[in-house]
């Protein structure tokens, strides 16, 4: 059984994610990485040059293929959640937890990391406070639908959220 990472951008599920593979013995794919790894190039230059479905179709392959995987850590694109079918694979072998943070934390996170703009392409060329307001909004449902549960990572610790994480996954791991 894998455990799955969902939320959008910032909200932890790479570092929490390289701590609880540490923390539980198993191993860590971050799902942006991965396509990046495969495609040889970043996702900017991915969305850059041939836009956001040429994006999202990686992201399907490297979804179904993570999904393959057994006892990983898996850290989903912000996005991945949009499509049916990566939820359905993502189910298939995986408890999906659901990270979220406010929107001003998710600001403060962004600006602070330097693989934003690297990693990050806007998705709707706004300001990014008026981005996340937007896309959070219209994801919520998504990410609402596909969690087995959520842990706010707000003004929590690494291992605060851990600890939170391990106790809720008591109730699904028989």
């Amino acid at each position: 059984m894998n455990i799955v990472l969902i939320g959008y951008r910032c909200t932890g599920k790479t570092s929490v994610g390289r701590a609880l593979s540490k923390r539980l013995g198993k191993a860590f794919c971050d799902a942006d990485n991965y396509i990046e790894e495969k495609a040889k190039r970043t996702i900017s230059d991915m969305v850059a040059k041939e836009g956001w479905d040429f994006f999202r179709a990686k992201e399907k392959e490297a979804i179904q293929e993570l999904s393959s995987f057994d006892e990983h850590i898996i850290g989903a694109g912000g996005g991945a959640v949009l499509d049916a079918e990566n939820v359905e694979n993502l189910k298939k072998n995986g408890i999906i937890v659901l990270l979220e943070a406010t929107t001003q934390t998710i600001l403060e996170r962004m600006r602070s990391d330097e693989k934003t703009e690297e990693q990050r392409p806007s998705l709707t060329g706004q300001g990014p406070y008026e981005e996340i307001v937007e896309v959070l909004e219209l994801r919520k449902p998504f990410y609402r639908g596909a969690m087995d549960f959520s842990v706010d990572t707000t003004s929590k610790s690494i291992e605060q959220i851990l600890d939170e994480i391990v106790q809720k996954l008591g109730g699904f791991v028989k």
